[in-house]
Formats: C-alpha cells, structure tokens, sequence
C-alpha cells in the first residue's frame, strides 16, 4: 500500500505556503474576477442544470453531478454526443472489481461527433490550425475539409483490410494527416494507437507488438525545432520485429524521397484514389477508440484502454467548461499528438465541440524563444495550453521574448503535465496574460482521460490560488487516503490521493493486461481509483498536487516530497529548474541530492549560490530537508514530452550510471554523460 503524506504535511503547510514570499503572492493572485451579473443563473452557463432541482450555481451544480451522478451524466451524455442508438444504461460500474461501464446499449461514432454533425451547421469553419515548424506557414483546414481526407483515409484502411476491432500504430508529427488518420480509424471501427514521433524504433517496436497492429501510418520524415527527424528510417527498422504488420503508409512531410518496400505504400497518391464519401461503422459505447501506452513503475510501457462514448462526452465537456470555451475562439494546446494531452485536448475534445485547434509540431525556442507567443499573436489564440517545464524554461530567457508579441486576444492560460510551482504559475500569469487572464493549473493523467481537478469551473468570482488545482471537475470525487487505507475526512490534511466513484473518461483497462489494471488502480484502496500522487487538501477543501508518492524522501525518519523541496529551491533569483532525488545515506538513512539548471547570464560564484540554497531550504522547510549535494547542470534528462527522468538522476547518486535501462524516451541523451561526470567529481566534497 502507498505511503501518506502525514508525517511531512504540517512541514509543507507552515514553509511552503504562509512565509512572505508566497504571502506577497497570494495578496496579488489570490482572487480573480470575471465580468459577470449578480444574478448569475448556472443554466447559462450549462442548459441542462435548467432541469435538476435545486441546482442554482456551481456549487450545486457539482453536488447534484457528485450524488446524482445518473441524472446528470445521462442528461449530459444525451444532450452533447449524437447518438445512433441511445443508450439506456447510464453506468454499471465497480470499482472494486475494476469494472467500468458507461452508457450501455448506445451505438455512436467518434468521427461523426467530430466531423459530421458540425457539417450540416458550419462546413467552411476552421477545425484545425497546423502551426509547421517552418514559422508564419500554417494551413487551416475546414471541417468540410478534414471530413474528406478522414473519409479518403478511412476507404485506404478498409481496402488494405483493416476491420473493426484491428489495430493501426500511428507514427507522425502533429499535422491535419494524423488527426484525419486517428478520425479514419475511428469511422470504420479500428483502434488506433499513436505512438509519439520521437521514439526510437526499439520503442516503437515494443508498442506495435503489444497492440498486434495490422498497418503502421507514418511520414518520410518529420521537422522540428529546425531539425529533420527520420521517421521512416525508424519504423523500417521497427517492423523488421513487428511480423503482424502487413501494410506502412507513408506520407510526405518533406519533399525528400525515402526508399519504399514492398509492403510500403504512398499514402498522399492512394488517397487521391479514394472517394470522399465514407460510412461511419455503428460502435457500441464501449468499443475500444484508442490503445495509449504509458510508463509504468516496472518500466514496462501500459498500453491504456479507453472506449467511445465515455472518453468523447468526458473530453468535450472539460474542454469547454475548464477553459470556457466558446464558439469562435482559437484554442492552442502545444502539446504532440503522442501524448494524451494531445489527444484529449489537441484533437478529440475541442473537435467534438466543433472548435478551431492549433496542431503546434514546432519547439517553444524555435526559431527563438519568443516562439510561443509569435504563433499567439498571428493565430489570435484565445486559451493556451502548455506544460510547466516548457514555461520555466521560457522565463530563463527573461521578460522581452514575451512582451515582443501581442497576447491580448489570449483568455485562459492551462498547465498540464506536472505541478507547477509559484516563480512559474506567477510569472506565466503576471507576464504571459498580463495579470488579466485566469490561470488553470490541471491536475490529470492518461489513465483518467481529461482533466479530473482544475481551478475552473467554478462560479464567476471564486478565487484561483497560485499552484493549486484547487477544485474537482463534475462527478469527480477526490478522497484523500492515510498510510492504513482510511479516508480523511478533514481538511488541512494530505495524503494519497485517490477518486472515491467512476467517471466516464476513466481508462477501461490495460490492453492484455486487466490483473495488472486491477492491482495497480484499484487493489491499493479497495473501492477507489488510486492515481498514485500525493495531494493537499487545504483548510478550504482546495487541492494541492504533491507529487507521485515514490518521490518521496525519509530523511531521519521525516518524510519530505521532492516536490516540497524543488518549490523552495527554484524560489530562487539566478534557479531555473531543479530536480531532488534521494540517496543512500549512512547515518541518515536517506540525504536528498539537488540538481539546478542556472538562468542565462548567471556569474555568482556557485559555491555562494549552493550555500544560498541550503540556507534557504532550512528557513523554509527545515535543516534536516536542506540537500547535502547541489550538482550545478547546464540540463536535465527529460523525456520528449517534458518530463524529468528522475529514475535517471537516481541511478546516478546511486553510483548506477551504467544500469540506467531504456533511454529511448529521452530527449537529449548527451545530458546524461555530463551528468554522470559532475557527480563523480562532486561526490568527493560532500557539504
């Protein structure tokens, strides 16, 4: 069973949350106002509240979704997903058995929701902005657009004997071509797994074995950041081991030619073959959409299952209401198609809604750091979306690449991915949205589908406080458990965090593999999801993401998040980011090792800026928690979606740095050796 949060919370609450720093920050950020009328009515906002009595504002309306969750997601599912045959269950779920069921007896089509009845009401409106690598060169493609090339794709798939139920591995850049490829998939029944366009063929190897896909879907080659990317190359060398795979079709993002085998196919020629015209196949609800593989804690990637109907109607509605989104504004998630970010709220959410999305396939420091907010102010996005990493990377280059640019059209500003701490969420809300624009910190993961606990919605003048998720999403319960599996019921508590009733977005399985589904969500607290991170709950009832509960250290006997420890460490003025993990220590038991990144144009002496650390990490949190290393690195090792490998870091305190595993996921492997190097030489003058 996961260890709580216990022994170390009053510490986090006292150190991280009520000294002056973050006191100053809490007076300028604490409470956010939307123009908004006294009489504000929750059935403007959501039309189908109109119908459950009692329900006069947010609050109500979250109660009314938690304890009448029947009524409200039948009502819900009815109302926003067009149903072939309606369905006449609402749910048959146990969680306890790992038992998932949503709205049974319904038949539906993924791509039609997405393509098909926006046709008949706005054909010419733009559903998807490709921003290419190649900056000021983006293609729009309208909905009546899209449908076609999903339709031409679709009748490709049938032709080469792709059946409802078979499996297709996606291996693209974020381009109008992949998301027609998974919409096609969709619309004749098979199950399409993306796999990010990044991984070394060993990787890609790996998923297309386990899923037993039937037709691989990739690109000559792929641009990013500048840089060419040979994807061809790489899944030639992967279906050498992959003997399911009968047919690839390879797309031309470049003009360079690439050599072709027998099983290869032109994907842009043979499209042009096909007709315009495909029939959707009728899916029941919980047919599976898509296969999305996710690390495990073995290290064995989890291919996770989720279903039409639940994952669609969870997807559109979180896209709308956590990042109020309205008809006509430009929604920008930069995250890659590979990732469930991608997914969720690149593709599937906002086109079910019959939004305009922004298919980013560049890098934030492409051609320069000012990347992010030149595609801003051309594209006019409205809500923004983008992980952690990525903004403390763009605060190292400081104020002028932000202020370059015009990003009044911006709205809501999102953070996905990991927690962020204060210096990002302050700088990112005060510099990027100009103190005007609401900042939701998301808290979610591949296994829930969407957002599960975001700052919004909520009713129009409630407060957002800095690095906080802050508020469960309707019908999300969040239970917070102690180290013998009780709930904690008060507030101003921490401990695992786990949600206490299904929700219709939340994975149905791992693919092959429901005992080990079973045993890693639902055996840890039987009778609730366990996600596997630590959470806060404040004197309020907000949420506070603490980490994954492995990244925890027990130093003499106290037990600290390395979360806890990077918040304080990267407070200060010349840090960009810093990752702690544990080592073995002798008389400690565990000591915590620190490694930062500097800002640019950093020259203070690095003794003077460790000693800064250690002072500062024991004023905050206590002496005990200060780090006996600090190992200064020009970077960290980060998987291609943003991550910090921290396995990785840990490998190396642990004198392991020939025992590090798989590396394919990793985004700069260089990064790896220089690590190794300046702890060998620092290991020698422990502090």
């Amino acid at each position: 069973m996961a260890m709580s949060f216990l022994a170390w919370r009053n510490t986090f609450v006292k150190h991280c949350f009520d000294r002056k720093l973050t006191t100053a920050l809490w007076r300028s950020f604490a409470k956010w106002k939307t123009t908004s009328s006294r009489n504000y009515n929750i059935a403007t906002c959501m039309p189908e509240a109109a119908a459950f009595l009692g329900v006069g504002d947010h609050s109500g309306l979250y109660d009314y979704s938690v304890n009448e969750g029947d009524r409200f997601w039948g009502a819900v599912g009815r109302q926003r997903l067009s149903w072939i045959t309606p369905f006449h269950t609402v749910q048959d779920c146990k969680l306890s058995e790992g038992k998932i069921r949503w709205f049974e007896g319904g038949q539906l089509n993924a791509s039609v929701n997405c393509l098909d009845r926006h046709i008949h009401t706005c054909p010419e409106r733009v559903a998807l902005i490709w921003e290419k690598d190649e900056p000021g060169t983006e293609v729009r493609v309208t909905y009546r657009q899209l449908l076609e090339l999903t339709c031409r794709l679709g009748n490709i798939l049938k032709r080469q004997g792709v059946r409802k139920g078979d499996r297709v591995t996606i291996y693209m850049p974020p381009c109008p071509l992949a998301v027609a490829a998974m919409l096609a998939c969709a619309r004749i029944g098979a199950v399409h797994t993306v796999v990010f366009a990044g991984f070394s063929s060993e990787a890609l190897a790996d998923r297309i074995r386990d899923a037993q896909s039937k037709l691989v879907i990739t690109a000559n080659q792929a641009l990013r950041g500048g840089r060419t990317i040979e994807l061809k190359k790489t899944v030639d060398q992967a279906v050498k081991d992959c003997p399911s795979v009968t047919r690839v079709l390879v797309a031309m993002r470049t003009e360079n030619q690439v050599q072709m085998a027998d099983k290869d196919i032109p994907l842009e020629e043979e499209m042009m073959k096909e007709d315009v015209t495909c029939d959707p196949v009728a899916m029941e609800s919980e047919d599976m959409l898509f296969l999305l593989y996710t690390s495990g804690s073995t290290g064995k990637p989890k291919g996770l299952v989720h279903t039409h109907a639940g994952y669609l109607l969870y997807t559109s509605l979180t896209h709308r209401y956590v990042f109020n989104y309205h008809d006509g504004d430009v929604f920008g998630c930069v995250a890659d198609i590979g990732w469930i970010t991608g997914h969720s709220y690149a593709v599937y959410g906002p086109l079910c809604n019959g939004g305009t999305t922004v298919l980013f396939e560049s890098t934030p420091v492409y051609p320069d750091p000012g990347r992010y907010w030149e595609t801003v102010e051309r594209l006019r996005i409205n809500q923004f979306y983008g992980a952690p990493t990525a903004i403390r990377l763009l605060l190292k280059y400081g104020d002028q690449w932000v202020k370059k640019y015009d990003r009044s059209s911006l709205k809501t500003l999102g953070s996905v991915g990991e927690p962020i701490n204060s210096e990002a969420w302050e700088w990112y809300s005060r510099v990027v949205g100009e103190g005007r624009c609401p900042l939701v910190d998301t808290w979610w993961q591949t296994e829930t589908g969407g957002i599960c606990i975001a700052p919004r919605p909520s009713d129009p003048d409630a407060e957002i406080i800095p690095a906080m998720v802050m508020r469960p999403f309707f019908g999300i319960q969040p239970a917070l458990m102690d180290d013998k599996g009780n709930r904690l019921s008060a507030n101003d508590v921490s401990g695992a965090l786990c949600i206490a009733q299904p929700w219709p977005g939340m994975a149905r399985t791992i693919y092959n593999d429901h005992k080990r589904y079973i045993e890693t969500y639902f055996q840890p607290y039987p009778g609730h999801f366990f996600t596997g991170d630590g959470a806060y709950r404040s004197k309020e009832g907000y949420y506070q993401i603490i980490g994954r509960l492995d990244d925890v250290l027990n130093v003499s006997g106290h037990r600290l998040g390395t979360a806890e420890i990077e918040e304080v460490v990267n407070q200060h003025r010349v840090v960009a980011e810093s990752a702690v993990v544990g080592y073995p220590h002798e008389i400690k038991g565990e000591g915590a090792y620190a490694f930062i990144v500097l800002k640019d144009g950093v020259d203070e002496p690095e003794e003077l800026i460790e000693k800064q650390l250690r002072d500062t990490v024991s004023l905050k949190i206590a002496k005990y928690a200060a780090p006996d290393y600090i190992q200064v690195v020009k970077r960290l090792p980060k998987t291609r979606s943003g991550k910090i490998m921290r396995r990785v870091l840990r490998k190396i305190v642990e004198g392991k740095g020939s025992q590090l595993g798989d590396l394919s996921t990793m985004d700069d492997q260089t990064a790896v050796q220089e690590i190794i190097d300046g702890h060998k030489r620092l290991r020698g003058t422990p502090r």
